[in-house]
């Protein structure tokens, strides 16, 4: 049997079947070349800053990509759509995409895809892993947690964002300053995380000798923000009325006030407010209230526009009031 064409031409189903596994061998014979796609004519790079001694690009890759989990608000069926596009496969192809473009660094989650990557590709992707504390380990269960974290390939670490919010809830500030006093002692820069800005108020009160801040920040104008009316502190840890998860900074004016007489590096994570805010809106204003670095969960084929979008805000933002820390 054939099918007819609009030429004199027969196509058989054998040579359609023949000229889909030649597509396929092309494909497969592109992606073993293992050559990533280069940035547009005239793009350039994105910038790099100065993390405590480590080069980083001032966009990383957010960990959701590898850990799976995605931000959805009450769309329900978004983990498990995300879970089945980002294959191992893809996973790899989306590390040799932000290399590509600019972006050196992933950060929390991936340590094995990291190792993978530059081990099979060739690549130069560094690593940025989080340190789970709570107020039941021993110490030694700590150390030997920091120090499988460090011999990730890390370039630097720092206490998870939940964990640190979670501590001083609690009470629990001196675990937060022993668990930056046993990192640091790895040799390598040492952060502290947060989603409540009491969290970095604490650690410059006290003293606690941690190198940079992760902490969240983005706008508070979008559709499903919580009301500032039902905000309190933690609610992303217990929920509440009004709540959804992409509502992770519920004081932006009170955190970039603070953060100005912050003098250490800070990576500014949750820009976007789990996808509620565009690109071209929440990076501006990240690097503009003096974000030095950014931290953005991503799809592959949303690095390109992304890393472009971010170096127009960084070269917009050189005159902001808060001067650049890295």
């Amino acid at each position: 049997m054939s099918i007819a064409s609009g030429s004199s031409r027969s196509v058989t189903r054998r040579s359609l079947l023949q000229a889909g596994i030649g597509t396929l061998a092309a494909a497969g014979a592109a992606v073993a070349e293992n050559k990533p796609p280069a940035p547009a004519a005239g793009e350039g790079l994105l910038p790099q800053g100065n993390l405590c001694g480590a080069k980083i690009g001032r966009v990383l890759l957010g960990g959701n990509l590898i850990s799976g989990y995605m931000h959805s608000r009450d769309l329900k069926y978004v983990n498990a759509l995300f879970k089945a596009y980002a294959t191992e496969a893809k996973i790899l192809e989306t590390l040799r995409v932000a290399e590509s473009h600019g972006i050196n660094t992933v950060f929390e989650t991936g340590a094995q895809f990291v190792q993978r990557y530059n081990r099979e590709f060739g690549g130069k992707m560094q690593f940025i892993p989080h340190i789970q504390v709570d107020t039941k380990q021993s110490e030694t269960e700590l150390n030997d947690h920091i120090a499988k974290q460090a011999d990730s390939g890390a370039v630097a670490l720092y206490v998870w964002g939940v964990a640190a919010d979670k501590l001083l809830q609690a009470g629990e500030i001196d675990r937060l300053a022993r668990a930056v006093e046993l990192a640091k002692v790895t040799g390598l820069p040492v952060g502290v995380g947060a989603h409540s800005l009491l969290v970095p108020m604490a650690c410059e009160k006290h003293g606690i000798p941690c190198d940079f801040y992760v902490k969240t920040l983005h706008r508070d104008n979008y559709p499903s923000a919580t009301p500032k009316e039902l905000r309190k502190e933690f609610i992303w840890l217990a929920g509440g009325e009004g709540w959804y998860d992409n509502m992770w900074c519920i004081n932006p004016e009170e955190t970039v006030g603070f953060m100005a007489s912050v003098k250490k590096p800070w990576i500014a994570f949750k820009v976007l407010a789990a996808g509620a805010i565009h690109p071209r809106d929440g990076f501006a204003h990240a690097f503009q209230s003096g974000a030095d670095f950014i931290a953005v969960g991503m799809m592959d084929f949303q690095i390109a526009e992304n890393c472009r979008l971010a170096g127009r805000c960084i070269a917009e933002a050189k005159s902001r009031p808060r001067p650049w820390c890295a």
